[in-house]
């Protein structure tokens, strides 16, 4: 197997395999009649996270076991007792979920000390034989230190680079999965959302990423912003893939989720929300026009009530963000257990506060208890007012689907966290699906558009996915260039 460049083709040649392209299915395939192993694919990803990682920083820790499972996948298909089709196939975590013999720092330095067992969800990925190839950067505790954080930036990472322009941000959390899947350093990756953190990241790094339903993954052992909102989801280079991770995570395979939907005679409601740029206009408008040529029926939307979404759900998340995050730092004994003692150790520590602040923490440790009928009444509205935007207009026009851009272009690194239009709030609010899928470019940078579901409607959002990303076929490996042209 041979090293490649960062900007030459995901390609190994011992296997002839090309990793960019390469789906879960059709490797299972291929170790399946004998032309490729677990261990072979393995090495494959870890060489390229060698060679190409210097360069973008999505690669916190590789696990030291990982040839190991590999070796014990291979095994267990000679023996006829393959686990299935995420059996041998490897995988990167964001450094937020616990994995037992690897760090989880969320990006700080402060959570130093190993936890001692798995995430639920990392359970679920060893029972069906998925190698854990390690963990990936991302934006220090979820981006909810500080409004003025620096979405890829950790004190435990540094900065993590879009992979298809190196000095462009590449958004956050979720920052290292996103990168490390589109740079083809594992074939999927897992990631977290509160509000835009897996569907951000992956529509600058022009990926799959899917925030699945409120409590379709277990949230055991992650480290939390909120459980009102916190969700794990996958993040993948096709949503094929997005799909087969997804049924692990929740605990089962569920094989219908590989069946491509029909666009013809769809529904599908476009919230246009201006503000992106018109580079951004001008894929949502070219998307609009691949549905309707294949049959769908395209109606404009407006979701109502975003402004007071954001600002009673912003003011919730302050009180569940204190309460839920001593709640976890209970199960790891040899770091701060309280919010008062993280702020302590980021005041005393050289590089914690060498970026910004930490205002978001003041204001949290002063936020009040999670009793209170002032944060009950918050919740309660943000809520409500976002699941009635989505469900209001599904129900209005008959939808399937609602789709709205990702993204815009991404900005300079040094240009910080512009605030800017989102559209991920209403589906993190509510707790519904929210899947984005590469649908063009702005000169070297990818643009997403997002399919917005239903509660429980994350199958339905997935194969309207699959069938979009057929008809668009619009992701491209990155370029690695150096700054803009």
């Amino acid at each position: 197997m041979q090293l490649l460049s960062a900007g030459e083709p995901a390609t190994d040649a011992g296997a002839d395999l090309d990793l960019d392209s390469a789906t879960i299915p059709l490797l299972a395939r291929r170790m399946a009649d004998g032309t490729l192993s677990s261990v072979e694919l393995t090495r494959a990803y870890l060489r390229r996270t060698a060679a190409v990682d210097g360069l973008v920083r999505s690669v916190l820790a590789v696990d030291p076991t990982a040839l190991r499972q590999a070796e014990e996948s291979d095994l267990r298909r000679a023996c006829g007792q393959s686990r299935g089709v995420m059996d041998g196939i490897p995988v990167l975590l964001k450094d937020n979920i616990d994995t037992a013999g690897l760090a989880t720092t969320a990006g700080s330095r402060a959570l130093h000390v190993p936890p001692r067992q798995d995430a639920a969800l990392v359970a679920h990925l060893r029972a069906a034989g998925a190698v854990v190839l390690g963990k990936t950067a991302m934006s220090e505790w979820g981006n909810f230190r500080s409004p003025w954080a620096v979405s890829g930036w950790s004190a435990v990472g540094g900065q993590t680079a879009n992979p298809h322009v190196l000095d462009r941000n590449p958004s956050g959390s979720s920052s290292g999965s996103a990168v490390a899947v589109a740079a083809s350093l594992a074939q999927v990756a897992v990631g977290t959302e509160t509000n835009g953190s897996i569907v951000s990241p992956a529509g600058h790094a022009g990926v799959v990423g899917l925030k699945p339903t409120l409590g379709t993954v277990s949230g055991s052992g992650i480290v939390p912003i909120s459980a009102r909102q916190d969700t794990a989801g996958p993040l993948a280079r096709h949503v094929v893939d997005a799909a087969i991770l997804m049924s692990v995570l929740r605990g089962r395979e569920v094989h219908h989720l590989l069946r491509p939907a029909t666009l013809m005679g769809a529904r599908v409601g476009v919230w246009r929300q201006t503000g992106f740029g018109a580079e951004t206009d001008q894929v949502v408008e070219s998307a609009v026009d691949l549905l309707r040529r294949h049959g769908a029926v395209v109606v404009d939307v407006e979701l109502s009530g975003l402004d007071r979404i954001g600002a009673t759900g912003r003011s919730a998340l302050l009180t569940e963000f204190k309460h839920d995050l001593e709640q976890y730092l209970r199960t790891r004994p040899g770091v701060p257990q309280t919010l008062r003692e993280l702020i302590e150790f980021n005041e005393a520590d050289p590089i914690e506060l060498s970026a910004f602040g930490q205002e978001l923490f003041h204001d949290a440790e002063k936020a009040p208890p999670i009793t209170d009928s002032r944060y009950l009444e918050q919740r309660r509205t943000a809520t409500d007012l976002a699941r009635r935007s989505i469900d209001d207009v599904l129900a209005a026009h008959g939808l399937d689907v609602i789709m709205a851009p990702t993204n815009g272009p991404a900005c300079a690194v040094d240009a910080g966290d512009a605030p800017g239009p989102s559209t991920a709030t209403p589906a993190a609010v509510a707790g519904y699906p929210n899947v984005t899928v590469p649908a063009g470019f702005a000169g070297p940078l990818p643009i997403g558009v997002s399919f917005i579901g239903g509660h429980g409607e994350d199958v339905a959002v997935l194969r309207f996915a699959a069938a979009f990303e057929r008809a668009a076929s619009a992701r491209r490996a990155p370029g690695y260039l150096p700054t803009m042209p």
